[in-house]
């Protein structure tokens, strides 16, 4: 019983935050998106093309979050993007306070998009409302079509999925009809979102999507 108590109060504590940071993205008119997935999704890689094609057109900011290193952060970096790391040294998940402190070092004026790479993990991600206005679920082929019954919350929660890798779907045991039944199941909203991120194919509708929320 306490330990259900603690996590209530955790989750309690979180949830003001994330209601101040909302307060304050809604001010800034800053679109804000919480990426998230199991690790080697291509998470960092859509991330990476995304912003290679609009960051001339809209001004971008990004958030990482690993449990150890900075290497999503060099990455990103490259495109002369502003971006902050967060290490969780273990944790399996952004919470709130990590975002708002991560926040003090990004100069947000102008920023109308602000991506949070969420630590790459199914489950405990799924708990915590960041502030965003979106949240992404990014699937790849080689994970396997059953995932979102196996790890329902994150597919509850998610407006997006996005399955990726489809340029290896010949290779790999993966029925994508299934794998949007079982999503549908869970999520009867859930928009579907199919591209490639290393070859680009499909792609453009999902740079579709980003630029209508705008």
């Amino acid at each position: 019983m306490s330990i259900i108590t603690v996590e209530r109060k955790v989750l309690e504590k979180n949830d003001e935050v994330a209601a101040e940071l909302k307060s304050i993205f809604i001010k800034r008119k800053i679109f804000v998106l919480n990426v998230l997935s199991s690790p080697g999704s291509g998470k960092t890689t859509l991330l990476e093309k995304t912003l290679k094609q609009i960051k001339e057109d809209i001004k971008v900011a990004v958030i990482e979050g690993d449990v150890q290193t900075d290497y999503d952060a060099q990455r990103i970096a490259k495109y002369k993007i502003p971006v902050v790391q967060i290490v969780t040294n273990g944790g399996c998940h952004l919470d709130a306070l990590l975002v708002r402190d991560a926040l003090k070092s990004l100069t947000l004026d102008g920023i109308q998009m602000l991506f949070i790479e969420n630590v790459g993990n199914l489950v405990c991600p799924a708990s915590y409302d960041l502030g965003e206005h979106k949240k992404i679920v990014i699937v790849s082929t080689t994970e396997g079509d059953d995932k979102p019954v196996k790890y329902p919350k994150m597919f509850r929660v998610a407006d997006v999925c996005i399955l990726n890798k489809i340029d290896l779907l010949a290779y790999v045991d993966f029925d994508v009809s299934t794998f949007h039944a079982n999503a549908k199941k869970v999520n009867p909203n859930l928009l579907f979102i199919e591209l490639s991120a290393k070859t680009g194919a499909g792609l453009e509708d999902w740079l579709k999507w980003l630029k209508e929320q705008l």
